[in-house]
Parts: C-alpha cells; structure tokens; sequence
C-alpha cells in the first residue's frame, strides 16, 4: 500500500526564532535513522516535518512550493489534497516568514495530534500518552536560549510524558539560517543526528554541547583576527570547559595564538594538549614544515618543548 515507505511515527517540533534569524525541526523515533528521513529545511524556503506513514517527498516538494513563494499552510494544503492516504499522513512546516502549518490524518496511530502554537507547531503519532503535544508545547514556550536548545527541551518534555509507544532509537536536531546567501552550504547552522542508540536523547544532547563548544573556538579565532586578545582567551575557555574531554579544541586555540604572535599565551594550551597525547607534538613539528604554525625557529623550540 505504502510502497516501501518507512514507519517514521515519531514526535517532532518546527519552529522559527526571527531575533536569531534562523529556523529549525527536532526529532526523536523508534524508527532507525529519523533525521534522514522526517526533517527538511532550507535556507531562503521553510522547514518541513513528514511523519506516521512517511511520505518523504513532502520534504522536497515542500520546501520547493515554499521558495516559489507559497506560505506553508498552501504548500501543505497543496501537498495533502494530492495525496490518496491522506489520512495517514502527519505533517508540520514553517515558512520564511513564520508562517506555521501543520496536519495530523484521521488514520494516524494513537495516541497522535498536533498543537500549534506562535511560531511552532509540535506533532506526535504513536505516543504513549495523548499529553506529548501538550507537554512539548509548554516546555518550548518556557525554555531559555537559542532555538536548537529550546527544541531540544521540547523534545526531553514528549520523553518525559513517555515518548513513542514502542521506544526510542534515534533523533535529530536541524537549524538553518532563515534568509539565503545563494550559497546553500551557508545556510546550515545545526545538524546533528544521533542514528541508532538506547538514549538517543542524551547522546543529542551531548552533541550539541560539543558542536557549542567549536562554535566558541571559531569565535576565538574571529576575535584574534580583529586584534580581540581578551575576547579570544574567553571564547577559548568557555569551547574548552564546554568539552573538556577533547584536547584538540586547545591545541587549534594555540596554534591560532602562536599564528597571531601570542606565543606566551600559546604554551599552556599546546602543553595540555602535549600531555594528554604525544601525537599533538608530532603533527606541531608538521605543521611548522608546512608553515601552518608561522613562528620562528626559536619560538618553535619554545612550543615543542610545552
């Protein structure tokens, strides 16, 4: 009947944040591989979410009637009226202007229903409990931060009201930058996906402190273009307590140092790194070979020997 098309009943979240300029979809299923298959977004079109008995195409097909200029509820209206199992189908999208709409088919699985709210709508089929669009709703409304943070909690508030009724596998969190540079590759801010796990949640959750912390680290390294030494030790500091378990965040904060002539600065950083595994110091001498690391021979005795 469905011609191969996945079980991808879940609970999702679209939603739109016009102060940072950007919009986004968070997702979490029993089903493997959510985020290829549920979330759609693109930069300059819309967001969209296709669940229950997924019909993938809505994804595209969506975002293309959204950048030809359609809103999001006649890009959905367009979409639904051509599908023959309709009723099947659970589907949310938010355009470029922060226009939401959102479907949820008489045939979805219970416990299934959809609430939308300003500037979001949140989807569930196949819940445990018909509270998962009520909680979700409220967690994102009281939830401080950026737009993939207050997903997120979102997402953790339809856990907490027992989730999807056979489990949890896998989640998705996917942010774009709301207008276009003409440069798609520009326009992704978050994407991050967690395929297969017993706490898929979790492991979301600790990707995007991770993906903050490198955020951090390359605001360092614009701080140091601007000549911003303050703002960059900071920015540095908070990428390495935010992932303090990855070392490699404080050998590039060093290296950008040592580039920018900070090398007094540099050597706690390139030291850390040193201890924690020898290697750093092979691929340092590396780079100086191939004038990555744009020190003189004295100041490269002074960091290979951090």
């Amino acid at each position: 009947m469905f011609n191969g098309e996945p079980f991808a009943h879940t609970y999702s979240i679209v939603a739109f944040d016009d102060d940072e300029g950007t919009m986004g979809a968070a997702v979490q299923s029993n089903w493997f591989s959510v985020g290829s298959v549920v979330p759609w977004a693109r930069s300059g079109a819309g967001v969209v979410v296709t669940q229950s008995f997924t019909d993938i195409s809505y994804g595209p097909r969506g975002l293309d009637l959204m950048e030809s200029g359609l809103m999001s509820g006649e890009a959905l209206s367009a979409l639904i009226a051509e599908d023959e199992h309709r009723d099947v189908r659970q589907v949310a999208m938010v355009d470029v202007r922060g226009n939401v709409a959102a479907y949820t088919g008489s045939g979805c699985i219970a416990e299934s229903g959809h609430i939308i709210g300003p500037d979001f709508s949140v989807q569930a089929n196949m819940m445990l409990r018909p509270t998962v669009p009520e909680a979700m709703a409220d967690a994102f409304q009281r939830a401080k931060g950026r737009l993939a943070e207050r997903m997120l909690a979102a997402l953790q508030a339809a856990e907490g009201e027992g989730g999807d009724i056979r489990g949890r596998r896998s989640a998705c969190l996917l942010v774009v930058r709301k207008a276009s540079t003409g440069r798609s590759w520009e326009g992704r801010v978050t994407d991050l996906r967690v395929e297969d796990s017993s706490n898929p949640l979790a492991d979301l959750s600790r990707l995007l402190r991770v993906h903050r912390a490198c955020e951090r680290l390359a605001a360092g390294n614009a701080a140091l273009v601007m000549g911003d030494l303050e703002k960059a030790l900071k920015e540095y500091s908070a990428a390495e307590t935010s992932y303090p378990e990855n070392e490699e965040l404080s050998f590039w904060a060093a290296v950008s140092l040592a580039n920018h002539g900070w090398i007094d600065a540099s050597l706690g950083r390139f030291a850390l790194a040193f201890g924690r595994n020898e290697r750093w110091r092979v691929f340092a001498s590396r780079l100086y070979d191939r004038g990555r690391i744009a020190v003189g021979d004295e100041d490269l005795m002074r960091i290979l020997s951090a």
